[in-house]
This record gives C-alpha cells, sequence and structure tokens, in this order.
C-alpha cells in the first residue's frame, strides 16, 4: 500500500480541449414573447472557487460572505434584443459579472436580475426598451435560504434583506459549557440519512444569524420600506393582484437529525404593507414522518396562490394524516380561500391517491395530479373550481408506462402576468407537449387534448432524422421548437405559415467528437424482459476491420413494478450527444466502446418487492447486454469493464462482487453499505429492520471478499447526498485493502457528490482513462499479469 500526494492531472487529448470549450448560451423569452435574452454560460468553476468560504447549517450551505448558497451558479453575460429579429446585443454590465436570479416583470417592461459581488448580492433591473441595465440596491440581499425577490406589481419587487442590526458574527465558544444530548421518549421518529445538519447551540446560532432577513418592499426608483421585521424567511409570495404578500416563517425549536424544511414553520398572508391579515397554519416540527415515499407533512403543505386569480390562495391537507400506510378513503384535500380571508376555505377536491400538482386554467378549469408510489398509478383529473362536484378523470395509467404518458400542458401568461393553462382558441382543449415515447423510439409531439373526454388529437409530432420539441405556441399559432440531430446542435426554430426558419446558429462545441457512432441497441433478458442500451463506438470504427473493441459498461438500475412496463423504449437516438464534465463518453476518445444507461430493470410484481430479488436480476440484465455485443462481434469478454456513479458505482461494486464478467470497475461517489441508511435508500422504503437480508445481501461491503477485479474508487471529499458520505468510500476501500484486492481511492478535496472544479474533472478523466489502459486497453490474456505503472503515479 502506498499513500501520496498526487498534483491535479490533465485528461490526454482531445479531452482537455472539449472541457475546455465555450457552452452555447442559455436563453430566456420574455412572457409576452416580444424579448430574447442569451445569456453566457461560464465555463467550469477552478478549484479556487470551491474554496470559498461555506458555512453548512440545517442541511445546506452557503457562502457567508456573499449570502448566497455555497458555490452559487452564475451567468457572465447578457444579450437582449427583439424576438421577431432574434439578433441578441450586449448589455452593459461591469466587468465579469456574476449574474443569477432572473425575473420579469407583471407589465414585461423590465428583466430584474441578481449581480453578486465578494461581499454580497446586489438587486439590478434591465429597462427592455432602453436596453440599459442599472443596480436598485447595495449588496444587500439575503439568498443563504430561498428566492431572495420577487415582483409585488410592475413598479415594486418584495426582497429579503440581510438584517441591518445582524453585526459580527458571533464568537463560537471554545470551551464546552457541556455535553450535547438528545433524546426520544418512546415516539416513532425515523429520519433518512441527511447531511450538513445542525450539531450545537453553536451552530442555531449561526443558522439564525444568516438566514435571518428583513421583508423589504423596493421600488424601481430605489426607495426602500420595510415590511416585516427581521425573522427567518422560508418564502414571501406576492398574490397575483399585487394586494398580498403569502409570508412562510421558520422558528424554534429546531433539529439536530433534520433539514430546515422540517423545522417548525409559520404560514401567513399580509397586506401590501406588510400588515397580517389572517394566519393560514401554524406547523410543528415534523420530525414523526413515515419515510415511506408517499408520507407528507400533516397540516397545511403547498399553500400557494391562484394563478388565474387576483388573491386566492389555495393548499393542500392530508387527510390521513401524512401517513400513506392508513386504511383511508381519500389522502388529500385542495383548498381554497378568497381575499379577504374572512370566509371558511372551500373543498375544491379529494384525491384517494397523494396529490401532486395543480395547473390553473380559468374559474371552471384546472388540472390536477395524484399518484401512489406503491402502486405507481398516476391519475390526471379536470376540475371545475366553480363547481366541485364535477371533477372528471381524464387520463389513468401506471407512472411506469411511458408509452400512454400524455405529456404536460403548455402555459401562457395569464391576466395576472403569472402562467396559467394555455387554452385552445375554442376554449374546450389544451396543448399538450410530451417526450413521445414509443415502440419506435422516442418523437415529441404537440397535442390538443380535450378537457371533456380527455381524447388528445395529434397537431404535430417531430420526424427522423430530428430530436424537435414545443417549446411554446405563439398567438398566431406559430411553433417555437427546438431541434437536433445526432450531428446538429440544439438550435431554435420558427414554425410559421408552412416555413421554418431557424432562429440560433450555436455550432458544436465538440467538433472532435463529431463522427463517434451512435445506436439503440435491443436485447434480450433469460426471462424474457426487453432490454435496451446506448451503444457508442469510436469516430472510424469499422468491425470487420477493427475488430472488438475494449467496452465500458455505465451502469444505473431502476426499480418497476410491472416487467412488461420495465421493457418500454423512453430513450431517445436521435439527439445531439456530446460528453461533460466527468462523461464516461470521453473514453470513446481513447479507442474505447461504451455501453451507456444499458436497461437494468429490477421489477417486482404484485406483493413482491423488487429488491428481494436486485442481485439476480442484477446478473441477469448485464449477461444480456453481454451477450449481445459479443455476439455481434463488437466486444470480447475479456476486455469489459463496468463503472457508474452514485446509485451506479454501488450497482458497479455488487457487480465485481457476484460476477467475474469485468476485468475492473470504477465505482464514483457511491453507497456500499446499506445498514448505514437503514430508513431507506434509492427506490426502498422498507427499514433495515423491515428486510434485514435484502439490506445485507445488496450491499457489497458484505460481499468485499469476493471482489478480485482491480477497482478504482473516487469520491468528493464534500459529499451532501443523502446517504453517499465520504465514509462510504473510505470504508470500502480499507476492507478491500485488507483482504488483499487491488484497489486505488481518490478523494476530491472540496467536491460535493457531482464534481464541479475543471481541475478535479480533469484528473478524473485521467484516472478513468489511466485505469482502463492499465487493466482493460492493454489487459494480457488471461492468467497473465500486466506490469504497467500510472504516469505521474507510484503504485506498489
Amino acid at each position: 500500500m502506498t499513500d501520496f500526494a498526487l498534483s491535479w492531472q490533465t485528461p490526454p487529448d482531445p479531452i482537455a480541449k472539449i472541457l475546455d470549450a465555450a457552452p452555447p448560451p442559455a436563453l430566456m423569452l420574455s412572457p409576452d414573447r416580444q424579448w430574447v435574452v442569451e445569456l453566457e454560460q461560464p465555463a467550469m468553476l477552478s478549484i479556487a472557487e470551491l474554496a470559498e468560504p461555506e458555512v453548512a447549517i440545517a442541511g445546506f450551505r452557503i457562502n457567508p460572505n456573499t449570502n448566497t448558497p455555497a458555490r452559487h451558479g452564475t451567468y457572465r453575460s447578457m444579450k437582449l434584443g427583439k424576438f421577431d429579429e432574434f439578433q441578441p446585443q450586449p448589455v452593459d454590465l461591469p466587468d465579469d459579472p456574476r449574474l443569477s436570479y432572473f425575473k420579469w416583470s407583471p407589465d414585461d417592461r423590465h428583466l430584474a436580475f441578481t449581480l453578486m459581488q465578494p461581499n454580497g448580492l446586489e438587486l439590478w433591473v434591465l429597462n427592455l426598451e432602453e436596453g440599459k441595465a442599472r443596480s436598485l440596491t447595495a449588496p444587500i440581499l439575503n439568498a443563504t435560504y430561498g428566492t431572495p425577490y420577487r415582483w409585488l406589481n410592475s413598479d415594486t419587487l418584495i426582497c429579503k434583506c440581510v438584517w441591518d442590526e445582524r453585526g459580527e458574527l458571533p464568537d463560537r465558544s471554545i470551551v464546552p459549557a457541556g455535553p450535547i444530548v438528545q433524546e426520544n421518549l418512546g415516539r416513532k421518529t425515523p429520519n433518512r440519512t441527511y447531511t450538513n445538519l445542525l450539531q450545537s447551540p453553536d451552530d442555531e446560532t449561526l443558522f439564525d444569524y444568516y438566514v435571518t432577513s428583513t421583508l423589504e418592499a423596493i421600488k424601481l426608483d430605489g426607495s426602500r420600506s420595510r415590511l416585516v421585521e427581521s425573522c427567518i424567511i422560508d418564502e414571501a409570495r406576492p398574490s397575483p393582484d399585487g394586494n398580498y404578500i403569502l409570508l412562510k416563517t421558520l422558528h424554534r425549536p429546531y433539529s439536530y437529525q433534520l433539514p430546515a424544511g422540517f423545522f417548525p414553520k409559520k404560514i401567513q398572508v399580509l397586506d401590501a404593507a406588510g400588515t397580517p391579515v389572517y394566519e393560514v397554519d401554524n406547523l410543528p416540527l415534523a420530525d414523526s414522518l413515515s419515510t415511506k415515499f408517499d408520507s407528507v407533512r400533516p397540516g397545511c403543505r403547498r399553500s400557494h396562490w391562484r394563478n388565474d386569480r387576483p388573491a386566492t390562495l389555495y393548499w393542500i391537507e392530508a387527510l390521513d394524516e401524512g401517513d400513506p400506510d392508513r386504511d383511508v378513503p381519500y389522502r388529500d384535500a385542495l383548498l381554497e380561500l378568497d381575499a379577504p380571508f374572512v370566509e371558511e376555505p372551500r373543498l375544491l377536491w379529494k384525491s384517494e391517491d397523494r396529490f401532486r400538482k395543480v395547473s390553473w386554467g380559468r374559474d371552471d378549469l384546472a388540472l390536477a395530479w395524484e399518484s401512489s408510489f406503491d402502486t405507481r398509478r398516476l391519475r390526471l383529473w379536470r376540475l371545475n373550481p366553480a363547481q366541485p362536484d364535477r371533477a372528471l378523470l381524464l387520463v389513468d395509467r401506471s407512472s411506469e408506462d411511458r408509452y400512454r404518458d400524455p405529456g404536460m400542458p403548455l402555459a401562457t401568461p395569464g391576466k395576472f402576468g403569472r402562467d396559467v393553462l394555455h387554452i385552445t382558441p375554442d376554449g374546450e382543449g389544451i396543448y399538450f407537449s410530451g417526450r413521445g415515447a414509443s415502440p419506435k423510439g422516442v418523437y415529441p409531439f404537440l397535442d390538443r387534448f380535450d378537457c371533456e373526454t380527455g381524447e388528445s388529437t395529434r397537431l404535430w409530432q417531430c420526424e427522423d432524422p430530428y430530436f424537435e420539441n414545443v417549446v411554446d405556441i405563439l398567438d398566431d399559432g406559430a411553433l417555437l421548437t427546438r431541434r437536433q440531430s445526432q450531428t446538429e446542435p440544439p438550435n431554435y426554430f420558427l414554425h410559421q405559415n408552412g416555413t421554418i426558419r431557424q432562429l440560433t446558429d450555436y455550432r458544436d462545441p465538440a467538433p472532435e467528437f463529431a463522427g463517434v457512432q451512435k445506436e439503440l441497441v435491443r436485447y434480450q433478458r433469460s426471462d424474457g424482459v426487453q432490454l435496451t442500451a446506448n451503444l457508442y463506438l469510436p469516430a472510424g470504427y469499422d468491425r470487420d476491420r477493427d475488430g472488438a473493441l475494449p467496452t465500458i459498461f455505465w451502469v444505473y438500475p431502476a426499480e418497476f413494478k410491472d416487467r412488461e412496463l420495465a421493457g418500454q423504449i423512453t430513450t431517445a437516438t436521435n439527439t445531439f450527444s456530446r460528453p461533460h464534465y466527468t462523461s464516461v463518453l470521453f473514453l470513446l476518445t481513447q479507442g474505447y466502446a461504451v455501453l451507456d444507461d444499458p436497461s437494468l430493470p429490477i421489477v417486482g410484481e404484485g406483493e413482491a418487492e423488487p429488491n428481494d430479488t436486485y442481485v439476480e436480476q442484477l446478473i441477469a440484465g448485464t449477461k444480456a447486454a453481454i451477450d449481445y455485443l459479443v455476439e455481434r462481434g463488437v466486444s470480447d469478454r475479456d476486455r469489459l469493464g463496468i463503472g457508474g456513479h452514485s446509485y451506479g458505482g454501488f450497482t458497479t461494486a455488487n457487480l465485481l462482487a457476484h460476477t467475474d464478467f469485468f476485468k475492473l470497475g470504477i465505482a464514483r461517489s457511491g453507497a456500499y453499505n446499506r445498514t448505514l441508511t437503514p430508513f431507506g435508500f434509492q427506490g426502498e422504503q422498507r427499514t433495515f429492520w423491515d428486510a434485514i437480508d435484502t439490506y445485507i445481501e445488496m450491499s457489497p461491503f458484505t460481499h468485499a471478499a469476493k471482489i478480485k477485479a482491480p477497482l478504482l474508487l473516487i469520491h468528493g471529499g464534500n459529499d451532501s447526498n443523502a446517504g453517499t458520505y465520504p465514509m462510504q468510500t473510505e470504508r470500502l476501500y480499507e476492507a478491500l485493502k485488507g483482504l488483499g484486492a487491488t484497489v486505488r481511492w481518490v478523494v476530491l478535496p472540496l467536491e460535493d457528490h457531482g464534481y464541479r472544479s475543471r481541475q478535479a474533472v480533469g484528473h478524473v478523466l485521467w484516472e478513468m482513462v489511466q485505469w482502463c489502459d492499465r487493466y482493460l486497453k492493454g489487459a494480457p490474456p488471461s492468467g497473465e499479469d500486466a506490469e504497467v505503472e500510472f504516469a505521474g503515479d507510484r503504485l506498489d
């Protein structure tokens, strides 16, 4: 064993060049479709940016200098132009701006945004007609928890501001005043595995210090008035007419076991001057929820304003006390209350399964969705808010049945500038846009969905060789679409009066990748389940000339309750594929074939739980893919590798432990000991004590002694994802090392569950290439050993 520090390494060409290529801009359209804004997306962060100060509190991390989320993503420049001309021009801004939180004004005359300074977040506004941007505030916004501002009306914004009285950071106690004690007196309080939680009274003080805000009204002329004194604001949402504010605040007692979203919460309505006029609910700490996926918080939840009404509040209340195991006829109730909030709330609908979403259209039309995780039932209802007893079931399907997915309704700005259902001109239908999965492939569509019958009429659908989806329907019926193909990068098009006009000309960011061969392949598991995978072959590959290639599988299984639905084709073949960040597809430039996302369905029909036969089904699906590739002549059994990220890393370790299919493994940011996630993981709802055998059998840590192939383990040093603590990889490495395995453990300082810095991303790809070159591409015939050292490295 050798332990050592290693400088950041650079992957071979052309990988490094592709990593450094500028990404295409992001595009925003004003709600009235008169203006277009292009935003420059930054290159990858530097490791120095990840090293900026961070404070972990109550389940999240913040940057204490800027009062923003840690590692907050921003754009670097802005262009503005008329939509009909589609030639945006640069907006004058300070040098190297860091822009975020974009919001259009209700009258579509201004675009507000924030500009991050070294000492905080400023509020800026862009006058669309003049094309000029200016600051409204000093760096006073507080974005540590939630959105820092919203438009109250077309002249005023309400903003969460750092409280003037905050003062200096409180000193942390160096000498403990006593022990930290937690107790549970007979209540069931199961929790999932969360990170970055409060751990001490000092942490509670830090939480109060950083997250406390005042709520202020800030006008376009820069004048300010305080609406709410300092408190911990979860969110503040103005009513569509701007006369009221829905305010949610957090308060003590806090929890050391749960993130802030579970803390006690007060929900009230204020008038535009900040005076409370109605209390919706005052929720206690939510520390006794079931860990079932359909469990929810008792009391008021999902409170919001109806977008189609001036000031109508709606919310959901659980009728089963939030416990999906309770046998009740109805799970949830949808209620509403009109301003001035003096009447009793009105019941609009009760759902038999768990409420998921509502979209508002007009007084007699809304759509609501309900679903059940256990049964996978997903239903869509037409609601009539004016006559609640006239709810009509439109769609009843399995959430696993993608072929029957009607898509989602398109939205359009309503009377108050908020998104409402885009209703057809005759008033009888709604426009739906869907992905279009089918046995022939995936072809996005636009339908007219009848509100009375649930019948769909196909208005448009993309055709080969394109993958093209509808972005919007303009007032004159023209379609704005985003089109791509295997050889053409995504661009925006306008379908109008029988003509198609290309609006943008975004180029291939990685022309070095052109010529890579991509194919959706189909094959069958031994029990008849249909499977698919994305097969990528290097540019210029010819099977007759080049023969079988060293091949990398990149995996991520999924749970299903129906074997037939598990075999549906849901992968689009006409998309423009270019690797980014730590994509396994970069290995194509080094002469490897890649089988990306091969179907690995873990099926449990009826009362059977999928994970009770996880290992057997995992092996069966993997064997079917290998047999297909070998029979086709693309791969040979002596040069196969397996890899994955997160649950895919977990899967990689399991396949190495339970098969001899692969000559190497690459497992990134996984969780390998399921006893450390005892209250559920991934699609598993049962606790460890409900399914001890399953948890142990699924844990590759339990079977570490059977892992014989070389395994590369990579983990972000600051992984905050639930369940995938860096300790998971550390413990597996220690086990494998102690058992005499060939294993390498790479910790990426400062990186989270996904790797973001240019240095870490490049290094991960270097590690992957080196590992594959050593143990796969140059693999000797079976039974011989290879002695190849890593470049720039030393290993025993």
